[in-house]
């Protein structure tokens, strides 16, 4: 009997939890000069708009960092399996740690 109401309180609260779990959906936001734009949880955005979107995504696309793997990154792991490490990467590309060459 005390196993019963254990498992019965651990599916009650589990189905509590999920209840209370975060939506995954966009929420429709405007900006202060009041274009439309979806806001993600993860923390993307992007215009409702599907003209201002597509000019949107080709500027971000021309930056290096929002390519998954620019020509100029270096490849790492067996046979592709890895990270790449991309141009002007603050985390590993900072030179020689030793002072005396600073």
């Amino acid at each position: 009997m005390k196993h019963l109401v254990a498992l019965m309180a651990i599916v009650m609260s589990a189905s509590a939890f999920a209840a209370d779990a975060p939506s995954r959906e966009p929420v429709e936001a405007t900006t202060a000069g009041g274009d439309k734009v979806l806001l993600y949880p993860n923390g993307r955005w992007e215009f409702v708009e599907v003209k201002k979107a597509e000019a949107a995504r080709k500027v971000a696309e021309a930056y290096p960092e929002n390519q998954s793997a620019p020509a100029a990154a270096t490849q790492g792991g067996l046979f592709g399996i890895g990270g790449t490490l991309k141009p002007g990467d603050k985390d590993y590309n900072r030179g020689s740690l030793n002072p005396k060459l600073h």
